[in-house]
């Protein structure tokens, strides 16, 4: 073995056990390591791609309520930033090609198409070849998502972090910021720094603009990157729940939960009366009952319900795409399979089998013990 594992990742484990948690895949021929959970303390998604490290990106609490929250957390210049609704890349060089890991740790064959041809990075990865761009892989072509944004026609890459490929050492956030313009990198939206106490109001009114056009919410971030906290809007918590009724059976209580709580913190917080907390929980109602039966209608129907995404790519990308999945034992129901120009183009739903079997026995009579 020619590093040292466990003195490389600071844990005091054998090498042989740490790397039985790794599985085992192939990109092109050759063959890498990916880090699916947390292990020892190591990130989950750490890839290992020969004998070189690309670290996970780290888990990033979650603030219920906003003040109490920045005022614990942070006690310098808080930078607020807009998270957006698409699935984290990080994207490095390794010996000359550029791959793109998700969450995970996979290297993604159609990610990495996407963003060998929306980046000009090379330059960038010619002047810091040790580090790896962290970014959000969002728009309506995409294999994970099914977040549109209005300003993006296929999919778009907008770098969060800079951090170094092995150590997970983040870039400072004004430094990031510079060299994302320095190289011509897509950033999210920078909303700008300030003091604790000015970041609760300055994130409110971000918050307040965001919830009104749809989107996802803000991350709060310590100017040197090491600390950051993410707050959503009420449209994200209705959006998610619409998404998880339409798969009553496929999303753990833990998943509605966690948002209808999220739903009832932000309602306290912002001191709302009781006339603005029945408007909300009739908008949380109709998020959750609303899907729920037309997912069971379509059932009855006979028609396949889950996630349904549209993918455009050369056909052996997409090929591999549509391959993976069903490998991870995903049922795909094609809905269309055109070729545009040079490009294929698939709108696929990944079918939820377990919301369709689970319907189909109750519809046909069966019980539930309570």
């Amino acid at each position: 073995m020619s590093r040292d594992w466990g003195s490389l990742f600071d844990v005091d484990t054998d090498p042989e056990d740490l790397l039985e948690h790794f599985d085992t895949e192939w990109f092109r021929g050759q063959r890498y390591r990916h880090l699916s959970d947390e292990r020892h303390g190591i990130e989950r998604g750490t890839a290992l791609v020969g004998d070189v490290v690309v670290r996970g990106y780290p888990s990033m609490p979650r603030a219920l309520v906003l003040e109490p929250a920045i005022r614990e957390t942070f006690d310098g210049p808080v930078a607020i930033e807009e998270k957006l609704n698409g699935y984290n890349v990080r994207v490095a060089r390794i010996d000359g090609d550029l791959l793109a890991f998700t969450r995970s740790g996979f290297v993604c064959p159609y990610t990495t198409r996407k963003v060998e041809a929306l980046l000009d990075a090379e330059t960038f990865f010619d002047d810091h070849p040790e580090h790896m761009l962290c970014g959000e892989l969002v728009g309506p072509e995409n294999p994970y998502t099914d977040h549109d944004y209005s300003e993006i026609e296929e999919v778009g890459f907008y770098v969060f972090g800079i951090r170094h490929r092995e150590s997970g050492t983040p870039m400072g956030v004004e430094r990031r910021l510079d060299r994302c313009a320095t190289y011509g990198l897509d950033s999210v939206g920078h909303y700008g720094t300030f003091t604790p106490t000015a970041a609760v109001d300055a994130a409110r009114e971000r918050i307040d603009d965001l919830n009104a056009r749809g989107r996802e919410g803000v991350v709060l971030k310590s100017t040197d990157g090491e600390t950051a906290l993410k707050y959503t809007t009420s449209a994200i918590h209705r959006a998610d729940l619409e998404h998880a009724f339409e798969l009553p059976f496929d999303y753990g209580r833990d998943f509605v939960f966690t948002r209808v709580m999220r739903e009832a913190f932000q309602a306290v917080e912002r001191g709302e009366s009781p006339a603005a907390v029945d408007e909300r929980a009739r908008e949380l109602g109709e998020a959750i009952l609303q899907p729920a039966v037309e997912t069971i209608r379509a059932v009855d129907a006979g028609e396949p319900v889950g996630e349904t995404h549209t993918v455009r790519g050369d056909p052996k990308t997409i090929s591999d795409l549509l391959s993976y999945f069903r490998d991870q034992g995903l049922e795909l129901h094609v809905e269309r399979d055109e070729t545009d120009g040079e490009q294929r183009v698939v709108t696929f739903t990944k079918v939820a089998q377990s919301t369709r079997d689970k319907t189909r026995y109750y519809l046909g009579g069966g019980t539930i013990d309570e």
